[in-house]
This record gives C-alpha cells, structure tokens and sequence, in this order.
C-alpha cells in the first residue's frame, strides 16, 4: 500500500507539536488558535513519521446495505462454476438463486472480492510476410483498375483508369477505357510492354474477372485473353491472395494519390478529353520527385540504373 504524501496540514500539525514541546501545549494553542485537546491528540498519534499526523479515512466500514455474508458466499461458490461466463450471464444465473441485488452491485462486489473472468483467448496475429524489394525495372510491375469518380464525368459514360506500375522505379503508365474486360486489359497490356523502356519479368493482378477466371473457372487451363497475351509475352503472371489489395499496394496506394491530385479538380467530356488530361498527368508524375525514392523521380531512378550498367 502506498504511503500518503506529506501535506501543508501535515506540516502544521508537526509545527504545532515541535511549538508545544519547547513552550507548553497552552502557549502553542493560543499561537496556533487550536484548542489543548488537538495538540494532545496529535501529540498521541505521532511516532516520529510526519505521515502519521495524516487525516484517518473518513471511508465507512460498514454499510446497511452492504452484501451479507450469505450473498458473498453464493457469489464465490457459484463463481467457480462460471468463471468462463459474462458478467451478464453470471448475474442471471444468480438471480434464478434468490439474489437480489442490481449488476451494478454484482460488479462492485466482485472487483472487492477479486474476481475476473476468464476473458476469450487472443487470436494470434498474423504476421505478414516481409516485403521484397525489387532490385532492377521489370522485376516485378502491379496491374490495377481504377473506376473514375462520376463527379469527374459530364454526361452519362463511364469511365475506367487502367495503371501498370514498375515496383523498383514507380514509374507508370495510365490509359482510361470505356470498359472493364479481360480484352480491354489485354490492350493495355500492349500498351505497357510497348511504353515501359524495359523488359518486362513478371505482372502481379488482383483476381478480378478482367484479368482471370481463377475463382470461377473449373478448369485450371481456362485462361482469358489476358492471361494469353502474358503467356505469349514471356511474362509470368502473379496473383494476389483473394480480398488482400495490400499485396498490390503500390498501386493501390497510386489511385488514392490521382484521386487527391488528379480526379479532385478535373471534368472529362469524353474518353479522349479525359485521355489528353491524363497524359499530362501521367508526365508530371513520373517526373515528380518522391521520398521512397531519395527525393528522385521515377525518369531520373531509370536513368541512373541505366547509367550504371554502362
């Protein structure tokens, strides 16, 4: 048990005593404006620790309404049986004993008494695997689809931005579609392959229907055109663990990005209008410098590779 901090009373108190003891308890009364029988009392009570002088507890030791003796011997009996019980639980199964009091009380009682229940086991954390880190362009690229946001779009159309991203340089590439299907992913893995100044090595996708038949398709054989045009690329295909985007997270973590710099001041009256404003887009980006990067733009992270290799 903690012991109770020195206060000014304390102080005073032990003034008064160490006051009576050089002039007399009458002398230091009248100095002190106290009466004969305080000083006695604290004369009494002090052991030579200033904290003995402390006020006394002004806390009851009993209360009428107080659990009886009978009450706290049901609650401890039938605690031993329920200890894996809720405090809810625990108070109806009490009651159905003849025990009166509210769940308040219950509760207030047992933190008296001691007694926690058995809570539920943690589940053991998953632990992520760590990540790689890509060590040349076209290691590995992420392939995703963003919906454009339809308060950018003036008419009834919508619109899909597709994004290929190199995970050693973050250098992108952005095209915008009509539609979300494995032909149109296909087109623009044309694209990717013929805009990325590197070789390609591996695509890593979500599970989605445009790029593969994985989650539905009986036959592991059933690929859809996407998955055709990687084949005959030389490409391999990496696919996600279902519903875990954070394993595609560079270009998850690209589209919060177009959303806050790019699709929160623009208006597109057509795919092509929407296309020119975001190649524009896309060039100030992949010039842009970024911390990831050292304070390096993706260009500049390809080109001092490049130079190197020379």
């Amino acid at each position: 048990m903690s012991k109770p901090k020195i206060t000014p009373q304390m102080r005073y108190r032990l003034s008064l005593i160490k006051y009576a003891e050089k002039y007399g308890v009458s002398k230091a009364a009248r100095r002190y404006n106290t009466c004969r029988q305080n000083i006695y009392r604290y004369r009494k009570r002090y052991n030579g620790d200033i904290r003995s002088l402390a006020d006394y507890s002004r806390k009851p030791k009993s209360h009428p309404n107080q659990h009886t003796p009978e009450e706290i011997k049901l609650i401890k009996d039938m605690f031993k049986r329920n200890v894996d019980t809720g405090l809810v639980v625990f108070w109806v199964k009490l009651k159905q004993r003849g025990y009166t009091r509210s769940i308040s009380s219950l509760y207030t009682q047992m933190k008296k008494l001691n007694l926690k229940f058995q809570g539920k086991k943690k589940k053991r954390k998953h632990k992520t695997k760590p990540y790689i880190q890509m060590t040349f362009p076209g290691e590995r690229i992420q392939i995703d689809v963003k919906t454009v946001p339809t308060k950018c779009i003036v008419g009834q159309f919508k619109l899909y931005q597709y994004t290929a991203i190199d995970e050693f340089s973050r250098f992108r590439y952005l095209q915008i579609y009509g539609e979300k299907s494995t032909y149109t992913s296909y087109k623009f893995l044309l694209e990717v392959i013929k805009r990325f100044p590197f070789k390609i090595y591996t695509v890593r996708t979500d599970n989605g229907l445009e790029f593969t038949k994985r989650l539905i398709a009986k036959d592991e054989n059933n690929l859809t055109i996407f998955e055709h045009g990687l084949a005959k690329a030389g490409i391999r295909h990496d696919l996600i663990k279902p519903y875990t985007p954070k394993h595609n997270g560079k270009v998850e973590r690209s589209h919060r990005k177009d959303n806050e710099r790019f699709y929160s001041t623009r208006r597109f009256y057509s795919i092509e209008d929407a296309n020119k404003q975001l190649q524009s887009y896309l060039r100030e980006y992949n010039n842009f410098p970024m911390q990831t990067l050292d304070w390096k733009s993706p260009i500049e992270v390809l080109r001092d590779y490049f130079k190197k290799l020379k």
